[in-house]
């Protein structure tokens, strides 16, 4: 069945989230609409819709005026088997140690490698994007250093990846958590795929909110691979559940963000041990000092 998609973007949150409320009463009415944040560090807003049928483009063209957005582009979307596109375009990932593949390339897996199995249907968080890899690597390069994580979580898991690659390497529960619902789903059926249903613990929870993290709280290492604004929001409570000497690994940051992620956590008492760069993307490594 053909797909038809409405994109278009304006600046701020609220009148996003306005806009994406009114196309839901569009007529042919679409079968979906997305508000999203851009990465890009510039502010504004997408939001889409998407439609089974050609949209009303004089509808549309009210609605961008109404709201202060730009002109909607239409675009019809042919048929793809999504899922085999996914997994033509995914190759397997080597990230030190860790290797990120789905169960089509099983074949491929390296017999020394830790393997960090991850469907192509749940391709959010692969190890492909900037933000997973380095991430990853920051994981390798702290266990090659020696340390041990005792106590570790990842804040905004989506596919638990990186909870899966410290199940993989130390001893202990991880906890993987992430505000939304389908992504912890997605994460409890990639632990289980991985036989560590028993090793990651997966709730549903906003940074730390959650009673399972304040309990095991305070962590050695966090994971927080998530965007600049939301980072730089946590600092404080991430400050409050990072025990002396402990860890805190971060991602979903511009490289021209960094500086002032690396500042505002600076100030909460975490500091910059390392620092990587994978082309638009910056992943932080810092630490607490050890009373």
């Amino acid at each position: 069945m053909t797909t038809f998609t409405a994109l278009t973007t304006l600046p701020g949150k609220t009148p996003a989230e306005n806009l994406g409320e009114a196309m839901e009463n569009l007529s042919p009415e679409p079968t979906g609409v997305g508000v999203f944040e851009m990465e890009d560090g510039s502010g504004l807003w997408e939001v889409g819709g998407y439609f089974t049928e050609p949209p009303d483009d004089t509808a549309l063209a009210l609605l961008a005026a109404a709201f202060g957005a730009q002109p909607f582009v239409v675009s019809e979307v042919p048929e793809t088997d999504w899922v085999a596109h996914v997994r033509r375009e995914l190759a397997p990932v080597s990230a030190g140690r860790f290797f990120v593949y789905g169960s089509h390339d099983a074949d491929k897996v390296p017999p020394e490698a830790e393997p960090l199995l991850i469907e192509a249907a749940m391709a959010f968080g692969t190890g492909h994007h900037g933000t997973t890899l380095g991430c990853l690597r920051a994981l390798d390069r702290l266990a090659g250093e020696g340390f041990v994580g005792q106590n570790v979580v990842d804040i905004g898991c989506g596919t638990a990846v990186l909870a899966m690659a410290a199940a993989r390497i130390w001893p202990g529960t991880v906890l993987a958590s992430d505000i939304d619902e389908v992504a912890v789903d997605v994460a409890r059926t990639n632990a289980r795929a991985n036989g560590l249903e028993d090793r990651v613990l997966c709730v549903e929870a906003a940074g730390f909110d959650a009673p399972a993290l304040n309990d095991a709280s305070p962590f050695d290492l966090i994971f927080a691979n998530i965007l600049k604004g939301p980072l730089i929001a946590l600092a404080p409570d991430m400050a409050r559940h990072l025990q002396p000497g402990g860890f805190a690994i971060l991602s979903g940051i511009l490289n021209e963000q960094a500086d002032e992620v690396i500042s505002v956590y600076s100030a909460a008492g975490i500091n910059l041990v390392h620092r990587e760069q994978i082309v638009d993307w910056t992943t932080l490594t810092l630490a607490t000092i050890a009373r």
